[in-house]
């Protein structure tokens, strides 16, 4: 019998202390960049994107790899990249912890929409208060403290 998942997950992370160090002109390079490592890792790229200080992946999740080492794999090699492109000068490196949310297929379209707007999304929402929502909306407890 052959392998069949579907396993959906929404990514994210912050630059270290959430320093606005992700300028616009050089994103989609870095964004490219994933996009490769995510397929040689035969994970589907539904969407990325981010703003100055954080980033979104919307990503089928290959049944072979675990979410902790595709996050490891992914904060790594986006530093050596960001690092030896000289992408963004002032970059100091992505902060510990990330978020990575399960999700129904049935909300992909709505995801990819919410990740495709996400420049105009922060210039509402904070995102500390658009990470503690997504924890609040996935019943995560956490401490506060923690989020700084």
């Amino acid at each position: 019998m052959a392998t069949h998942t579907q396993l959906l997950y929404h990514f994210v992370f912050s630059t270290k202390y959430r320093e606005p160090t992700i300028v616009s002109d050089q994103k989609k390079r870095l964004f490219a960049y994933l996009h490769q490592l995510l397929t040689n890792k035969n994970c589907h790229l539904y969407r990325i994107n981010g703003v100055e200080d954080n980033l979104h992946i919307l990503t089928h999740l290959h049944p072979t790899i675990s979410v902790s080492s595709l996050i490891k794999d992914i904060k790594l090699a986006a530093d050596d990249f960001i690092k030896s492109e000289s992408l963004f000068p002032k970059f100091k490196g992505w902060q510990d912890g990330y978020g990575a949310f399960s999700e129904s297929i049935k909300e992909k379209g709505r995801l990819i929409n919410y990740i495709k707007n996400q420049e105009e999304h922060h210039r509402k929402v904070l995102f500390l208060d658009e990470y503690k929502a997504l924890l609040k909306e996935h019943d995560i407890e956490f401490d506060e403290k923690y989020l700084l």
